[in-house]
């Protein structure tokens, strides 16, 4: 996967919703193609769906997109049921892990791009997705090579839920109580504005880091601006660089310095995922590092109207904030050992195919992975969204995610290893040697 880091940049400059939508249809070509019969046919067989998510929480976007398209399905065909299995991202991982090294994959799962679902593939516990993809042009519905991060010797095994770059999110009320009134564009002028935060007993920035991969992700800013530009990990696993490279050292130096700025929430590594983010969509924290799959969720939480977003800002005066750490969304994959292999795949075509639709309704289509067309404005998408979906237009591309990027054995000991720098400090030199050892033992 070592052309993914390249493949980012064009992918992404036509994630700015480039308003073609040709993926809905209305929703006629999905009710009408897949197991269209079943719904009235009285001896058709009844089928279960065990559908894996990560959408636990009934006030986000996501999770009331899930819902409305499977009522829309049960509906249309009677025989079917779906089950629905949600659960934060971390438990779905480590649940995921479990029932593979059984062979006991739910119908429909999450898998992520690249590097972390190539186990999956390997074993042959998914089903390639082809079939799928070509029917009624499905796959052109998507930006164009976002596939390729799903894809293993031609082979389509999952389907992305977006195409995300991170971003800063902050509060504005906050931001003017503590008297902060010029954005941070230097990583000096973001430790100030924590110091800034923290002492008007505000927390700075939220993070729910028992989800070990948020602070990874947020390291991942920093590296890309310490290494003055993309493709670290990509130089580590073609020789050219080591983890004791100046560059990463850099960068986890930095890393800890927010850390020791009091940047975070006490006991970071006891809250997951959900409550972190919602530390900030209850007004609690200032700021929030995330993906921009959080505008919808944020867009209808009690700070509407009051979030804005801006670039990972220079470190030590390097990097390029056009530059972004680049998320390809986590993906809809079906078992290999489905009880119900065609009738999955025929809720997987309906799913994908009105997914766009309803995005956009729920007005959370920022960071779709789909060709959408409608004007944000016009649709009623806050100005949050709009002045993202302008950033999406001037990317000049970036690296994925560690764990997107490095086999599981490497990326775990590096998740581990930044979850600790928010427990203890630690001395950098030694936190990249401890890199470099599990990379080699392990690549």
């Amino acid at each position: 996967m070592g052309r993914t880091k390249m493949k980012a940049l064009s992918i992404l400059v036509t994630s700015a919703l480039a308003l073609t939508l040709t993926a809905c249809n209305n929703g006629q070509s999905a009710s009408s193609g897949d197991s269209g019969s079943k719904g009235g046919d009285a001896v058709s067989k009844e089928v279960t769906i065990t559908f894996q998510n990560i959408n636990p929480d009934p006030s986000t976007p996501s999770y009331k997109m899930i819902k409305e398209i499977v009522s829309q399905y049960e509906q249309n065909h009677s025989n079917v049921k779906i089950e629905l299995d949600s659960l934060n991202t971390d438990q779905q991982k480590l649940k995921l892990k479990t029932q593979a090294a059984a062979k006991e994959v739910p119908d429909i799962t999450i898998v992520n791009p690249a590097a972390q679902m190539k186990p999956f593939v390997d074993a042959g516990l998914l089903a390639p997705l082809n079939d799928v993809a070509d029917k009624d042009g499905l796959k052109n519905t998507f930006q164009d090579g976002l596939l390729d991060y799903y894809s293993f010797d031609n082979k389509l095994y999952a389907f992305p839920d977006g195409n995300n770059i991170e971003v800063v999110f902050y509060n504005k009320e906050l931001f003017k109580q503590v008297g902060i009134q010029k954005l941070p564009t230097t990583f000096d002028e973001l430790i100030t504005a924590v110091k800034a935060l923290k002492g008007k007993g505000i927390t700075p920035i939220a993070i729910g880091e028992k989800d070990s991969w948020t602070g990874s992700l947020l390291f991942m800013n920093i590296l890309l601006r310490t290494n003055e530009g993309p493709n670290f990990l990509k130089d580590v696993l073609d020789g050219k660089k080591t983890f004791n490279d100046p560059a990463f050292v850099e960068a986890v130096d930095a890393f800890q310095e927010l850390v020791q700025a009091g940047a975070f929430p006490d006991g970071a590594t006891s809250i997951d995922y959900n409550a972190g983010g919602n530390i900030f969509k209850t007004g609690k924290a200032a700021m929030y590092i995330m993906g921009t799959w959080e505008t919808g969720s944020i867009d209808a939480s009690s700070v509407a109207g009051k979030v804005g977003a801006f670039q990972f800002p220079t470190v030590n005066g390097k990097g390029d904030v056009n530059e972004y750490v680049i998320a390809p969304g986590s993906a809809f994959a079906v078992s290999a050992n489905s009880e119900h292999l065609q009738e999955t795949k025929d809720f997987l075509h309906y799913f994908i195919t009105e997914m766009p639709k309803i995005q956009f309704d729920l007005k959370n289509a920022i960071g779709s992975g789909q060709k959408m067309k409608g004007d944000l404005k016009e649709a009623g998408y806050s100005e949050l969204a709009i002045n993202l979906n302008e950033l999406f237009k001037n990317v000049k591309g970036g690296d994925l995610a560690f764990d997107n990027t490095m086999n599981p054995a490497i990326a775990q000991a590096h998740l581990s290893s930044i979850q600790n720098l928010f427990v203890q400090k630690e001395d950098s030199a030694q936190v990249a040697k401890e890199h470099q050892s599990a990379f080699e033992a392990n690549k």
